[in-house]
């Protein structure tokens, strides 16, 4: 039902304080409290009714309002028989953050307001689609032997025709009825998703991708607020998994999007217990950080390993090498704590985008610590060419990030980075530690670079890679305008193209015949031009140290 049919009904008493324009919100159940923080007793779609009990003055009104608002109740009704007038603080609090609110006559008992609730929210949900909700919630409850979300997907399928995917922020499947998802649409799914959320629009979200309709309902874990307020949109966004339904919800009755939401938070008890599996590995990750971190002897971080080993790679003994990985999420406030968000981040991005499902995650241990994250990354011996024996599979940062980057910018938004950097392997425990401090230093050359989602390996340690980003500003700036302003302005005027030039002359060593060939150039026309470069510069490209200076220009312009 909807909270318009609600003003509507003269025998409820109510009286509109504010909110018209969010009348046609569903309502799905109600709930009287005079708690000061409800949260825990809020699921979402309610009509909360309060004698404002839990009001002692005015700056009381804001922190209570938030936290229904961000349950994502359908309204607030406030009962006139203690106070009498609603205060003006409630009503502005209200307004400011779009919760519709009502005045509740004196004589009207919110008894009566809460058995018609029942009643008509009751009378809504009978019925087969009743009976639908009830199998989706025997199959979830019954644990991993009922099938998880791949069965409750395939009943939308049979019950409803909906065919439907749980994806990940990254754009992963994790479960989905029928053909699987195209990765390009998952990643944008995911993508838009975020970018939706960000805005603070209220889901479902719909988008059109090549002719078909999609509508995107979030799944937010319960284990994952930071506090007893409700949670900042941040510390979810890159980590709530999402329902992608190929449907357009715009036009559904109440009840469908009821039934919908009643999935998404089905599904939620499975992410909350695949990260309550992950336990055990955060913890051997954090083990073998803290002994890492504190100088432990190598002896003793090695019989860590030893036992971390079999968790991380069932069956399959004993590591041969291990790689670090750190990532930092940094928001420009710094108010939303980061620790976690990049934590739940970084495991999805080390799952292997070719496995499927919930739990592909045996491999992935990581920690964090403050507002970074740390992986623990076993790598397993591979059968190698028959002279060089075994060889592993080493972790390459752009590789990483190259199918997740796009979504992930959107749930970053404007106010947001990810940083991360990758160790080379090491062979025993001695090594850890140094590969720690590579993967952060890695991370912090990563974190130098422009974009919202940069990554840098180890192998960028041993180059000017390293250098270059902590060159100061205003020098950058004066050494490649000295070398490079003359030339671009001659291009400007000309048209000579003396920069491209350049560019292909420096990439090809020097080479004349091998410069002119890429520029699709005769040899003499490329020695006019860099002769020209050489005139204007006041330079000499048959110089070691000139060729390095424009290399370098070229490189921080």
């Amino acid at each position: 039902m909807r909270l318009r049919a609600l003003l509507e009904t003269e025998a409820l008493g109510l009286r509109l304080l504010g909110g018209e324009e969010e009348l046609d919100r569903s309502v799905r159940g109600v709930m009287t409290t005079d708690l000061r923080d409800p949260s825990r007793y809020l699921s979402g779609g309610e009509l909360v009714l309060t004698g404002l009990a839990w009001r002692r003055d005015s700056a009381d009104s804001e922190p209570f309002v938030r936290i229904l608002a961000g349950a994502g109740v359908a309204g607030l009704a406030a009962g006139e028989a203690e106070l009498g007038d609603i205060p003006q603080d409630l009503v502005s609090a209200c307004e400011r953050n779009r919760l519709p609110l009502f005045a509740v006559n004196e004589d009207v008992a919110f008894a009566t307001i809460t058995e018609y609730v029942v009643r008509q929210v009751s009378g809504e949900r009978a019925g087969d689609l009743a009976a639908v909700v009830d199998r989706h919630r025997r199959l979830m409850t019954s644990g991993p032997a009922g099938g998880g979300p791949d069965v409750v997907l395939d009943l939308l399928t049979t019950d409803l025709d909906l065919r439907a995917w749980v994806l990940s922020p990254t754009g992963r499947q994790i479960a989905g009825a029928g053909e699987p998802l195209a990765p390009a649409v998952c990643a944008t799914l995911a993508g838009e998703h975020m970018a939706a959320v960000r805005t603070g629009r209220r889901g479902p979200h719909r988008i059109s991708l090549q002719g078909i309709t999609y509508s995107l309902f979030p799944i937010r874990g319960n284990t994952r607020a930071t506090g007893p307020g409700p949670r900042d949109v941040r510390e979810g966004v890159l980590s709530d998994w999402l329902l992608a339904v190929e449907a357009d919800a715009g036009d559904w009755p109440a009840e469908r999007l009821d039934l919908l939401q009643g999935v998404t938070q089905l599904i939620a008890v499975e992410r909350d217990r695949r990260d309550a599996a992950r336990t055990v590995r955060r913890r051997l990750a954090q083990e073998v950080l803290e002994l890492v971190q504190t100088g432990a002897p190598p002896a003793e971080i090695a019989a860590r390993l030893r036992v971390a080993a079999p968790v991380l790679l069932p069956g399959l003994g004993t590591a041969p090498h291990w790689q670090v990985v750190v990532a930092r999420v940094d928001w420009e406030d710094g108010d939303v704590p980061a620790g976690p968000v990049a934590q739940s981040l970084l495991e999805e991005i080390l799952v292997d985008p070719q496995v499927s499902g919930p739990e592909p995650s045996d491999r992935i241990a990581v920690a964090h610590s403050g507002d970074e994250a740390i992986a623990l990354v076993p790598l397993p011996a591979l059968p190698g060419p028959e002279e060089g024996g075994p060889q592993t599979t080493a972790l390459h940062a752009d590789v990483l990030l190259a199918t997740v980057r796009e979504p992930l910018a959107a749930g970053l938004a404007q106010d947001g980075r990810l940083t991360l950097g990758v160790s080379a392997a090491v062979h025993s425990a001695e090594g850890l530690r140094g590969a720690l401090e590579e993967a952060r230093h890695a991370r912090r050359v990563a974190a130098a670079r422009p974009g919202r989602v940069c990554a840098a390996g180890h192998h960028e340690l041993a180059s000017h890679v390293l250098l270059l980003p902590f060159v100061p500003d205003d020098v950058r700036r004066a050494f490649t305008a000295r070398l490079l302003d003359p030339l671009r302005d001659y291009d400007r005027r000309h048209r000579a193209e003396l920069i491209p030039t350049l560019e292909a002359f420096l990439d090809c060593d020097g080479s004349w015949t091998r410069c002119a060939s890429r520029l699709h150039l005769h040899v003499n026309t490329l020695r006019y031009r860099v002769g020209r470069i050489e005139q204007l510069t006041a330079r000499d490209l048959s110089r070691l140290e000139d060729k390095l200076d424009f290399f370098l220009a070229l490189r921080m312009s």
